[in-house]
């Protein structure tokens, strides 16, 4: 079976479009307080990784959309080029709400081979944003997404995350296997 090609628009990551699946962090005046403005990492589950990822390759179009359930994650174009990000918002269950299979809105409910519960996204919720400028994105624990992607030939980002996140803590959904759909970017 062929996949349905879903085309997406892309929007601008603001804070505020932004706030459902994270942070944008924009530059800021050194000597400055921590506050709000500033990411609010979680990263206390193992040594963090701060790395630069050359990525090559990354078309516009995606299917495979991953969360990671215990830690934050941080992602930024390194020289500020334009990039963009698939998400959807976390479905990550608390086990002691997981009886039946379903939850309360008759969705499927999933335990991931890293041990937690979650509902798998759904196609009609997933966004797809636009990041550009020297700023980073930071997503909060479980946040879907997929990227980053780009029509550059390969990009260097950014990247923070735990030194085992994608051995110990990687929960991956494919729309095209188990929706029978593939998104491309408008």
């Amino acid at each position: 079976m062929e996949a349905a090609i879903m085309k997406v628009k892309a929007i601008e990551a603001t804070p505020e479009s932004f706030k459902e699946y994270g942070q944008v962090i924009e530059a800021s005046s050194d000597g400055g307080k921590f506050g709000p403005q500033d990411a609010q990492l979680d990263l206390g589950q193992g040594i963090p990784r701060f790395y630069i990822m050359r990525l090559q390759d990354r078309p516009l179009e995606f299917s495979d959309i991953t969360h990671h359930a215990s830690v934050t994650q941080c992602l930024g174009a390194v020289g500020g080029g334009v990039w963009f990000l698939g998400l959807a918002k976390p479905s990550i269950l608390d086990s002691k709400d997981v009886k039946e299979g379903v939850d309360g809105n008759n969705n499927s409910i999933v335990q991931s081979p890293c041990g937690h519960f979650y509902v798998p996204p759904s196609v009609d919720e997933v966004r797809v944003f636009r990041i550009s400028g020297s700023k980073f994105v930071k997503l909060d624990k479980g946040t879907w997404h997929a990227g980053p992607l780009f029509t550059e030939d390969s990009m260097d980002f950014y990247n923070l995350e735990m030194s085992n996140t994608n051995v110990v803590d990687h929960t991956k959904h494919d729309f095209n296997k188990q929706n029978g759909v593939v998104f491309s970017i408008e």
